[in-house]
């Protein structure tokens, strides 16, 4: 076993980094006033989103703000919140789909702070677009878990989400020293533009192959992480470009759709594929190189039951979170797929 597939077998948690709240009293006041003052610059500053404290209230309704359900992935992350949040009977959990549409899912944000919910969960559809609702949301005292997706800056409390430049990276390295050690020409299927998910996966990718020059990128487009847009693209590529080794898509959709593509040209056998998700359903991506379809996925845990237990440390327990949770993935190749499909639940 060759030592960058060693590594790749090996990853773990990364570091989770906690924040601190600090408060400063001025000199010369009674310890009463400089409490109360410090109390109000807490609530100024929405300082006190990542904090709780414990409470009698019987009954805390949570807004979760879906990006899209077009994605196999994302319908897993619901399904995960729904069963850990059954598991608490005072939560109450309200579900918004913004179907790719950053206008959609602003108002389902705005709708939850109108709403007066005790806390949201979202996964954005883009980073920037999204980046001042949570902020408001944020700022108006409602704690924000942020799942998979970041914004741009730090007004929410806690993200939860695998490293995604670390997967790019795994995938990249593993294309240059395994799969193409020889060298070849990749065509590159993106997310959809402006996620910061996408974003981190192709430069951790590009990262990766950057040990073999061999390796060239010969054509990249989006897709927005659709199967169905795949095989669009991927048929663009393959009539444009006779000469293709390896698609690598940013998700198992995605690298689905670049197979159709391929075996409806009759090219499959002379390409290989690459993705990310790792799903053990009879349609996820273990069971695509269980079925030599895909060379190589990730597993990309969803984070789902993860944030309803923030929720519940935070709400009911009043426990302070760490600003990010940085969730374990798994590389998925012919010799661990069937051993990973039984770990996860697959059949």
């Amino acid at each position: 076993m060759k030592k960058g597939f060693k590594r790749m077998l090996g990853l773990g948690l990364a570091a989770v980094c906690a924040f601190g709240l600090t408060a400063c009293a001025g000199g010369g006041q009674s310890a009463s006033t400089t409490a109360a003052q410090s109390e109000a610059a807490k609530s100024e500053a929405g300082e006190s989103k990542s904090e709780a404290k414990a409470t009698d209230k019987k009954e805390f309704v949570i807004g979760m703000s879906q990006c899209n359900l077009g994605e196999p992935w994302r319908v897993a992350m619901n399904d995960q919140i729904k069963m850990a949040a059954e598991k608490h009977p005072e939560f109450k959990v309200i579900y918004a789909d913004a179907a790719q549409d950053n206008s959609k899912q602003i108002a389902d944000i705005q709708n939850f702070i109108q709403q007066k919910v005790d806390l949201i969960i979202t996964s954005p559809n883009e980073a920037t677009p999204l980046t001042n609702v949570v902020k408001e949301a944020y700022e108006a005292g409602i704690p924000v878990i942020l799942l998979d997706r970041k914004i741009d800056g730090d007004t929410y409390t806690q993200f939860i989400g695998a490293d995604n430049v670390d997967m790019g990276r795994v995938a990249g390295e593993y294309v240059a020293n395994t799969l193409l050690k020889d060298g070849g020409k990749v065509c590159e299927i993106k997310g959809l533009e402006g996620t910061s998910g996408g974003i981190d996966r192709d430069k951790g990718f590009r990262e990766g192959i950057a040990s073999n020059p061999k390796v060239e990128i010969v054509a990249v487009n989006n897709a927005d992480w659709l199967r169905e847009k795949a095989i669009t693209v991927a048929e663009e590529m393959l009539q444009t470009n006779k000469e293709i080794d390896l698609f690598i898509a940013l998700n198992d959709p995605m690298a689905e759709g670049a197979y159709i593509a391929a075996k409806q040209a009759g090219r499959e056998k002379d390409i290989m594929f690459v993705g990310f998700d790792g799903l053990p359903t009879p349609d996820g991506g273990i069971k695509s190189v269980i079925d030599k379809r895909i060379s190589m996925t990730q597993v990309y845990p969803t984070g789902g039951a993860e944030a309803i237990q923030s929720a519940y440390e935070l709400l009911v327990e009043g426990k302070e979170l760490e600003k990010n949770i940085t969730l374990k993935s798994e590389v998925v190749v012919p010799e661990n797929a069937e051993e990973l499909l039984t770990k996860y639940g697959g059949k």
